[in-house]
């Protein structure tokens, strides 16, 4: 009986936590497009050579976003930023090159209280490249580093990094 009480009081915790991380989300949303928005017309360049301002552009192009929660471990949120500027966005890169979708924006969260360190939005263009991104982003990998062991070594490493919190699939208001 006492194992039966504390799975209850953990579903009923998982799901306020869910409660929390979609409302946190629509917040989370609404900021990055106001930001966005006010920024459109700077350039900041980032490692991939896109623009901030082709991510309102790309907006336009897109109907559907992947978002992806990533938590960085206790003392790795700088590492793991590095991570995602240094090898992440090289990668994305190369997908976006080969069609896998329109744009991708990270944001970093600034409350720490937030259930995330750094959500992914990747913007596309339709479902058929929803459907592939997963597997262009591999290929993208593939390309990255073609040396299986040091993939395997790469992605061992980001495990060290962080931990994946939540994704969501979203429709895009035009």
């Amino acid at each position: 009986m006492e194992d039966r009480g504390r799975g209850v009081c953990f579903t009923a915790m998982h799901i306020e936590l869910e409660k929390l991380m979609r409302r946190y989300l629509v917040w989370q949303l609404l900021g990055a497009t106001l930001l966005t928005t006010a920024c459109a017309t700077s350039t900041r360049t980032t490692a991939t050579g896109s623009a901030l301002s082709s991510a309102v552009q790309a907006r336009g192009e897109g109907t559907i976003a992947r978002i992806y929660y990533w938590r960085a471990l206790p003392g790795k949120l700088d590492e793991y930023t590095r991570y995602i500027r240094d090898v992440a966005e090289r990668i994305d890169g190369e997908a976006r090159r080969r069609g896998a979708f329109v744009s991708v924006t990270t944001y970093v969260a600034q409350d720490p209280a937030s259930p995330w360190t750094h959500m992914r939005i990747f913007i596309l263009r339709d479902s058929v490249q929803l459907a592939g991104l997963s597997a262009a982003l591999d290929a993208a990998g593939v390309a990255f580093e073609p040396d299986s062991v040091k993939r395997r070594v790469r992605g061992e490493y980001s495990a060290t990094l962080r931990e994946r919190v939540g994704d969501a699939t979203v429709g895009i208001l035009h």
